[in-house]
């Protein structure tokens, strides 16, 4: 196994000979992008956080939240993640295991020598929006029963016409009273 050397300043590089006298080199914010579009493909990760605590969304600086280990031949690499409430934990943090592994490997050649995953947080933003997406159709659905059951009893529907004439029901005429009983 070839020394590791940890970024503390980017950019750190990694050497390959593809031919004699010859190098390929890769700084580490370069694995670190690979990796952080790798992670964030996977299901059930819903972000990076960074050393500091920031948060950082899927589409945002996809480099925050990765720390790299390279030595000449091969990389090791630190994920501090966020999940999304209701996944699978473990499933999620193998998944990018193995797509971080996979897609550093194949586009890169350097041997991966691990991926720690760090979950750091769990989000409940899908959760939060699935409830306000349900209680907003609650809301319409009961708008309508409430037009409905007001049109029924005659009371007048908030911000419409009657209720009767919002059901299409006619309105009964006042009752003359001429036609009233005398005592």
């Amino acid at each position: 196994m070839a020394k590791k050397k940890e970024t503390g300043s980017l950019p750190q590089t990694a050497e390959m000979d593809s031919t004699p006298g010859s190098n390929i080199t890769y700084a580490s914010e370069v694995i670190a992008i690979i990796a952080g579009l790798a992670a964030s493909e996977v299901e059930g990760i819903a972000g990076m956080i960074n050393a500091a605590g920031t948060s950082v969304g899927k589409n945002k600086n996809i480099t925050r939240g990765i720390r790299v280990e390279m030595g000449t031949e091969e990389v090791a690499l630190d994920l501090y993640v966020i999940v999304e409430y209701g996944t699978p934990i473990q499933r999620a943090a193998m998944d990018a295991q193995e797509s971080v592994r996979k897609a550093i490997e194949s586009m890169t050649g350097l041997h991966v020598v691990r991926v720690d995953v760090h979950v750091q947080n769990v989000s409940f933003e899908k959760e939060n929006k699935a409830l306000q997406a349900g209680a907003r159709s609650a809301l319409e659905a009961g708008s309508a029963e409430n037009a409905v059951t007001a049109a029924a009893s005659g009371r007048k529907a908030e911000g419409t016409e009657s209720g009767r004439e919002k059901a299409g029901l006619k309105q009964d005429a006042p009752a003359d009273k001429t036609d009233a009983p005398k005592e």
